[in-house]
């Protein structure tokens, strides 16, 4: 059966996989992000080509924008020296394999189109709420990348002009409101003290806080669901998706917000649109990169 490694590329960690044409992994390695990147990806894709020289081909999920027709990373300002990489040209000279490079999040997306909560569904965006708010969209099985590679760019749509400045340099980006890291601000700008610890609440326990009756947790919960409300709704109105599918790390407490963000969004539809929690967690981005080379009719 046909073996690849699959490849997610995070600010702190790298997981490779080996992964065959089932989803099945067959081999999972973390290893810490090290800079300058290039060079270390390389040496360790090399490593691993040695213990499983039957691979056939190597997909990567990246943070950033990629050019997918031509492997080169357009826009990536954390990874110091990413930007500009020709990560296909050298990888394919380097290990003579196919190689195929996406957005990470277009990955994770394409993870639960074809194995997860997103199955038997035709056009589906996938949203993921972590530090940052990211999207993908894979709309009759094809990852959407947009002329530049920025299609998806879910968190940079502006929710509110003239609003708080992101890190993209522009002000009222949706990530500023939506993620983790604008529920760490709203926690501080609400004083939302967990009463068991005496301290500031952490994005984590937030939202079983408000669940509690903690109305401070409540008053961050309603501006937080909010928000997120009007984000699906903007891209049901330009998209006429058929799913959504929510992960990353905030939806982990989803058992508390869930049935919550439902509500809001309901009034807010255009048309039906279903909505649901992803079926993977931080292996999602793993296995999509893997399918970028399982399957070319995934990939353009």
């Amino acid at each position: 059966m046909k073996k690849v490694l699959g490849i997610d590329i995070g600010g702190t960690k790298i997981r490779m996989g080996v992964v065959n044409e089932t989803g099945e992994v067959l081999e999972d390695i973390t290893i810490p992000t090290r800079l300058p990147l290039y060079p270390y990806l390389e040496e360790q894709i090399l490593k691993a080509k040695t213990k499983f020289p039957d691979l056939k081909g190597i997909g990567i999920g990246t943070r950033g924008m990629v050019d997918a027709k031509t492997g080169v990373v357009t826009f990536e300002k954390e990874l110091e020296g990413w930007e500009g990489t020709p990560v296909k040209a050298q990888l394919e000279a380097a290990t003579g394999l196919r190689v195929e490079i996406n957005n990470d999040a277009n990955c994770a997306a394409l993870a639960e189109v074809r194995l997860g909560a997103a199955l038997g569904f035709q056009r589906v965006v996938c949203l993921t709420v972590g530090t940052k708010l990211g999207g993908g969209l894979v709309f009759d099985g094809q990852v959407m990348n947009g002329t530049h590679g920025g299609a998806g760019e879910v968190g940079h749509m502006i929710l509110y002009p003239n609003g708080l400045v992101c890190g993209c340099g522009r002000r009222g980006c949706s990530e500023e409101y939506v993620s983790g890291t604008a529920l760490r601000r709203m926690i501080q700008e609400e004083n939302v003290v967990n009463p068991k610890t005496g301290e500031l609440a952490i994005p984590q326990e937030l939202f079983r806080l408000a669940a509690e009756g903690l109305t401070s947790a409540q008053t961050v919960r309603e501006r937080f669901l909010s928000d997120f409300a009007v984000v699906i709704s903007t891209l049901q109105a330009v998209l006429d998706m058929d799913c959504v599918v929510v992960g990353g790390g905030v939806s982990e407490s989803a058992d508390d917000w869930w049935e919550n963000l439902l509500v809001k969004v309901e009034p807010l539809k255009l048309q039906p649109l279903e909505l649901r929690r992803a079926a993977f967690g931080n292996e999602a981005g793993m296995l999509g990169a893997a399918m970028l080379v399982t399957d070319p009719s995934n990939y353009s």
